[in-house]
């Protein structure tokens, strides 16, 4: 809308206050904004200025706009606040990318805090152009990783985990002919399709996993798949009864050494027909796989009892075969009842190490519509799925999940072995301090997710950021400014120093598009304040 296109009334609703203004007015830190008015404004007097920046502040939070011991406010004043409002507000966007100092190439927020082209524009991505739309919410951060299969990359810790694996399974699973039963599938491209992602495993319309906020969408059509069942269906489609599929999965996550959002799964699959099942079981040739029954807690409808307990039995016996290869004889090892749409019934085990009980793997029994719509209706199956990350920090010691990124000599060459199952124990490259800022800022009442900040954050922080933590929630009490959120950013390199200094640069950078945008467009400003120990904090003007 062109300055000249703005009612007179916009100028007292706080939704259509100019942003560039509330920078001029609030922000100290970003001078170069005011620059940018009328040589007009510029000229008005100290108490005309005192005036304008209090008039700001009060129409902000939803107050009757006075004056600063409670009068009416000038007329002229009032007049400069809309004139001036007018004409900056086609430029709040530039005006504040020249106050943050972030260069242009990372300004890529679109109207909101995730990262992600806009629509009409188009993505290339793995030799592919995918149309963008209002889905589209890829940051540049994560786009940088698609490819970099650390999972594929010799001697990295990440594919030594992998290796055992596949080590185990072709020499424990052995098909009539003397060849492995299960193959291996680890190059199969990340970008998948939103059914194959989700409606191909039973996951419905409305089930929380499918949120815009806790995936990467290219579109409304494709994203990065989410896991790596998504080839599921693909694969029992082509005839496959036994394979093992490997691949970076992405995901939008909180901001801690325990979670980032691009990390790695092993899936493994496993059919079998009426003949398999009960080839060992005396008089097995009477026994059934299906029958036409209802639905418990301990099997689905179209399932007999004993051919899920026999199912049940081969994949708990074949992975607990699998953690005692990886961890060593003599672990203790327990099932946890859970439910993943995809699977029934469905478990979670967890291993007893060095006294602490770990989770390190879902599974269960196929859903047999799952298996039906794959074309294998005469056969039943399991699954499971487990982290590579996770089995990697745990038996190599690793402390940070952004380590298996590194590209340090110093982290690489701990995992150059002469044999994949040699042990081996994480050495710390640095222990350097840690360099903690804190912020606050208005959240508005709808269209917020958390991931939206911490994507930001990883977006410009990028591995400097150790995690991220809420601290502090504050709601006005008659709803009149929201809500304001106060977040803390740990800043800790595992390889060289997180000076105050750069991690103070870095945050500037992260709190311009908190005001260009202010969480899906909040008329509030960010606001931090520098401390002696290298920690920002201040509140956000709410008048209490």
């Amino acid at each position: 809308m062109p300055p000249s296109a703005l009612p007179e009334k916009s100028c007292g609703n706080p939704a259509s206050l100019s942003l560039a203004f509330a920078l001029a007015a609030l922000c100290p830190w970003a001078p170069s904004a005011d620059n940018s008015l009328h040589a007009a404004t510029r000229a008005r007097g100290a108490r005309r200025r005192r005036v304008r920046g209090f008039l700001a502040l009060r129409l902000l939070s939803g107050l009757p706009a006075k004056g600063p011991h409670g009068q009416e406010p000038v007329k002229e004043g009032s007049t400069m606040v809309c004139s001036a409002l007018r004409r900056v507000a086609h430029a709040r966007v530039c005006l504040v990318r020249k106050a943050s100092g972030v260069p242009r190439s990372r300004r890529c927020l679109g109207s909101g805090l995730a990262a992600g082209g806009a629509p009409g524009g188009v993505l290339e991505l793995l030799g592919k152009s995918y149309p963008q739309d209002d889905y589209s919410n890829l940051s540049s951060r994560v786009l940088a990783r698609v490819g970099r299969n650390l999972h594929n990359l010799q001697h990295h810790p990440l594919w030594l985990i992998k290796e055992r694996v596949k080590q185990h399974f072709y020499a424990q699973y052995v098909g009539r002919f003397g060849t492995p039963l299960f193959s291996v599938y680890d190059d199969l491209s990340p970008v998948v399709t939103t059914w194959q992602n989700f409606d191909s495993l039973l996951i419905p319309a409305e089930h929380p996993s499918r949120k815009k906020g806790d995936n990467y969408y290219l579109n409304r059509t494709h994203m990065l798949r989410a896991h790596t069942s998504a080839h599921q269906w693909d694969l029992l489609r082509a005839g496959l009864d036994a394979f093992l599929v490997v691949g970076d999965v992405y995901r939008r996550d909180q901001v801690d050494s325990r979670h980032y959002p691009v990390f790695h799964q092993l899936e493994g699959v496993r059919l079998f027909c009426q003949h398999e099942l009960f080839a060992s079981i005396k008089d097995g040739e009477s026994l059934q796989l299906f029958e036409q029954s209802s639905r418990s807690a301990r099997k689905q409808e179209t399932h007999t009892m004993e051919a899920v307990k026999l199912v049940e039995f081969h994949l708990k016996q074949t992975l607990t075969r699998l953690v005692t290869h990886l961890f060593g004889d003599g672990l203790d090892i327990r099932w946890v009842d859970c439910y993943f749409p995809f699977t029934h019934p469905s478990f979670e085990m967890e291993i007893n190490f060095h006294g602490e009980w770990l989770e390190v793997l879902g599974c269960g029994v196929m859903e047999q519509q799952l298996v039906n719509s794959a074309g294998a209706q005469d056969r039943i199956g399991w699954a499971f799925g487990l982290g590579l990350e996770r089995l990697a920090m745990i038996l190599y010691d690793i402390p940070d999940i952004r380590l298996f990124w590194s590209e340090d000599e110093r982290f690489l060459k701990q995992f150059r072995l002469s044999d994949i199952n040699q042990k081996v124990t994480f050495q710390p490259l640095s222990k350097y301090p840690a360099v903690i800022n804190d912020i606050s800022f208005w959240l508005p009442s709808e269209n917020y997710a958390e991931n939206d900040f911490y994507d930001l954050v990883r977006t410009i922080g990028g591995d400097l950021v150790e995690k991220v933590d809420l601290i502090d929630k504050f709601e006005h009490p008659k709803g009149q400014c929201g809500k304001e959120g106060r977040d803390g950013t740990t800043w800790r390199s595992r390889t060289d120093t997180a000076s105050a200094r750069r991690s103070r640069s870095t945050w500037s950078n992260i709190i311009g598009p908190l005001v260009v945008t202010n969480i899906s467009g909040h008329t509030r400003p960010a606001t931090a304040t520098e401390s002696p120990t290298a920690t920002w904090s201040g509140p956000c003007p709410r008048g209490r």
